[in-house]
């Protein structure tokens, strides 16, 4: 059976301990961003109870009228990324011009979009369980000039 050297031995404790160091100071300090040091904010954090859920969601309304779910299959945009930027969204709707693009080139002979909204659906919650009620609200449009 092999042991570790002392120096092996001093090396591992001193790795231990800089990492226990790192791991309470991104506890206390950190952001998600310096995961896997810092907290992940997704998983240590718990939602209001009976606060309202949010489902984000890209639709469309095409020349003909009908309203089109814009998905990663017919844009090749997925819906993560919009959420990312959610806020540019809102702050310059004519980006969703973009997705309309997107959406011309995945969906070929399909009709286009007139128009491009992202609009958000809270679920109502109460005592963490769904109420069946909805509102939907849009946070972004653009409209083809």
């Amino acid at each position: 059976m092999n042991q570790l050297s002392v120096r092996g031995r001093r090396v591992r404790v001193l790795a231990t301990l800089i990492a226990g160091v790192l791991l309470l100071a991104g506890t206390l300090w950190g952001t998600d961003d310096d995961f896997p040091f810092g907290p992940f904010r997704m998983y240590s954090t718990a939602p209001d109870p009976n606060g309202d859920a949010r489902d984000t969601r890209v639709e469309g309304v095409d020349a003909d009228g009908h309203t089109v779910a814009i998905t990663e299959g017919n844009s090749g945009i997925r819906r993560a990324e919009i959420e990312g930027q959610q806020q540019a969204y809102v702050d310059e709707p004519a980006r969703l011009g973009q997705v309309a693009e997107a959406y011309a080139e995945h969906t070929p002979g399909a009709s286009p979009l007139r128009t491009v909204r992202i609009v958000i659906r809270w679920h109502g919650i109460e005592h963490a369980r769904p109420t069946g009620t909805w509102r939907d609200e849009v946070v972004a449009e653009w409209t083809r000039p």
